[in-house]
C-alpha cells in the first residue's frame, strides 16, 4: 500500500524529471576521460559543471578540490536540526575511454534518448547515478516541507576513479575533518534487475601489477641455443599455469589466511536471487562457468578471492616465423580480495611465491600499480543498511534483496577515514554496458534512484544514533 509520503515523493520526482534529464544530458556531453591526458581539461570542465549544478540545487557550500592529479567536487548542505546525523554521498565524474568507436550505435558524447534509455558514456557509470541526487534532495525537501535536509548532507565526487583513484586516499586524509560523517552512501553500483531491486552490501578489494621475466641478455637463435638455456616465455607459461590447482584454488602460500567465510545466512540470501546461469553466461560472453570448487558462481565473483592473468606478451609476434629464444617475457596480473585480506600482504606473499617458483637462469621483477584497494562489507544488521533497504523498497514498491559486487573501488578508504559504515544506493542494470560500447541507463530507474534518495535522508535521520 502506497503511503502519503511515497506519493508526495513520487509526485515531486515526476515534476522535476524533465529538468533532471536535461541537466544530465549536458553533463554527459563533456568527455571527462581521466585515463587520457588529452581529456584532462575536460575532466576539469566536468568538475566545474557539476559544482554549478549543485549550487543551483541549493547546496550552500560547493568547492572544487585540487589534487596532484584531477579535481574532486565537494558539496555540503547542513541540516537545521543541530543533532542530525551526517550522510556523505560518494560518486565519480570521470568516465572510461570509448574505443573502439565503431562499435557504438550512437556517438558516446552525444547523448541519445531512445524510448526510456539514455545512451552515452557515463550515463550509468557514474554521472547518471550522481546526478539523480540533485533531484532526490529536492524531492526530499518537498515531501518533508523542510528548507534543509533532515541529515547534514555532503557529497564527494572524484575525478580519477576510472584511473584507479591514485590521489583519492591522500585527499581523504587531507580533508578528513570536512568529510566527517555517520554513514557513507556510495552511488556507484547497480541492481540485480529491473524486476528484482537489490542493495549491494560489499565489494572486493584489488591489487594488480606487471611481472617481468628475463633470460638471455638478448634474443638468441633457437637452433643454436634452444633446449640448452632457460626460455623466459616457457617459464612464464609454467609459472602462470601454476597459480591455480585443479580445484581452482590459488596456490600462493598463505593466500587464504584470514579470509572471512560467508555465513549460512549470507549464502541463503545469495541463493534467493533469481539466478539464471545461461543469462549470466551471456553477459560473461562465455559458454560455461568455472572456478573454485565448493562455491556457486555468485559466491565466487562476490565473496571469494581470485588471481587472474590480464595479459601476456614477449618474443616475436609478427608475421611469419622468427625462431628465437626470447630474452624477456611479461604478464599483467591482478588479485581480487575479500574481507580478511590486505593488498600489501598479498603483494608480499606473491613475491615470496615468485621467489620459490622462478628457476635459476631467470631474473624476475614485480611492479605493483599502487598500494591496492581494500575490500569492504556492510553488516546485514546495520541500521544504515536497513534504512537504504526500506528506501529502495518504498521507491520500487517491492521487497529488496541483497547482492555483492566483484569489482573494486575506494570504499574501504572512505570507511577508514570517516570511521563510518559504507552503504550502497545504485540503480544501474547489468546490461547497462559499464566500460563497454553503447553504455546506457534507463531514465525510469534514475527517477527511482531519486525517490530512494529522497526517502533515505528522512529515514537515516530517524534511524541513526544521535
Amino acid at each position: 500500500m502506497t503511503t502519503d509520503t511515497e506519493t508526495t515523493v513520487r509526485t515531486a520526482v515526476a515534476a522535476g524529471a524533465d529538468d533532471m534529464v536535461a541537466g544530465l544530458v549536458e553533463w554527459l556531453r563533456i568527455p571527462s576521460i581521466s585515463g587520457d591526458p588529452d581529456h584532462h581539461p575536460d575532466v576539469r570542465r566536468s568538475a566545474e559543471h557539476l559544482a554549478q549544478a549543485l549550487r543551483d540545487t541549493g547546496f550552500p557550500t560547493v568547492e572544487v578540490w585540487e589534487t596532484a592529479g584531477l579535481p574532486t567536487v565537494f558539496a555540503e548542505w547542513p541540516s537545521d536540526d543541530a543533532s542530525a546525523p551526517t550522510a556523505l554521498v560518494y560518486g565519480h565524474h570521470d568516465v572510461q575511454p570509448v574505443t573502439p568507436l565503431e562499435l557504438w550505435e550512437h556517438p558516446p558524447f552525444e547523448p541519445t534518448i531512445d524510448g526510456d534509455r539514455l545512451h552515452a558514456r557515463g550515463a550509468a557509470d557514474d554521472k547518471g547515478q550522481v546526478w539523480f541526487h540533485t533531484l532526490g534532495v529536492r524531492a526530499h525537501l518537498a515531501a518533508t516541507g523542510r528548507t534543509s535536509p533532515a541529515v547534514n548532507l555532503k557529497l564527494v565526487v572524484e575525478g580519477e576513479e576510472e584511473s584507479g583513484s591514485p590521489h583519492f586516499a591522500a585527499l581523504l586524509k587531507e580533508k578528513a575533518d570536512r568529510l566527517a560523517a555517520d554513514v557513507v552512501v556510495v552511488s556507484d553500483t547497480g541492481m540485480w534487475s529491473r524486476e528484482t531491486p537489490t542493495v549491494c552490501v560489499g565489494m572486493r578489494g584489488m591489487t594488480d601489477g606487471q611481472l617481468d621475466l628475463r633470460g638471455p641478455s638478448g634474443d638468441v637463435h633457437s637452433g643454436s641455443f634452444g633446449g640448452a638455456i632457460r626460455n623466459p616465455l616457457t617459464e612464464l607459461a609454467r609459472l602462470l599455469a601454476a597459480l591455480h590447482d585443479d580445484a581452482g584454488h590459488v596456490t600462493i602460500d598463505g593466500f587464504y589466511d584470514g579470509v572471512v567465510e560467508l555465513t549460512d545466512e549470507e549464502r541463503a540470501l545469495i541463493a534467493k536471487l533469481p539466478y539464471d546461469e545461461q543469462a549470466w553466461l551471456v553477459n560473461a560472453r562465455s559458454d560455461t562457468t568455472y572456478g573454485e570448487r565448493g562455491f556457486t558462481t555468485l559466491e565466487r565473483v562476490w565473496a571469494r578471492p581470485t588471481a587472474e592473468v590480464n595479459g601476456v606478451w614477449g618474443g616475436y609476434t609478427g608475421a611469419g616465423h622468427k625462431t628465437i629464444v626470447a630474452s624477456e617475457g611479461h604478464a599483467k596480473v591482478s588479485f581480487r580480495l575479500v574481507p580478511g585480506q590486505e593488498p600489501g600482504d598479498i603483494q608480499r606473499k606473491f613475491e615470496t611465491w615468485l621467489g620459490t617458483v622462478v628457476p635459476p637462469g631467470i631474473e624476475w621483477a614485480m611492479t605493483w600499480y599502487g598500494p591496492g584497494v581494500r575490500p569492504c562489507v556492510t553488516p546485514l544488521d546495520h541500521p544504515a543498511l536497513q534504512a537504504v533497504t526500506r528506501s529502495m523498497a518504498a521507491a520500487f514498491g517491492t521487497d529488496v534483496l541483497y547482492t555483492r559486487e566483484g569489482g573494486s573501488g575506494p570504499e574501504a578508504d572512505l570507511q577508514d577515514v570517516t570511521g563510518a559504515p559504507v552503504v550502497f544506493l545504485g540503480i544501474s542494470l547489468p546490461e547497462d554496458g559499464w566500460h563497454a560500447p553503447n553504455e546506457k541507463v534507463d531514465v525510469s530507474l534514475l527517477l527511482k534512484g531519486a525517490e530512494a534518495a529522497a526517502h533515505l535522508w528522512a529515514d537515516l535521520a530517524r534511524s541513526l544514533p544521535r
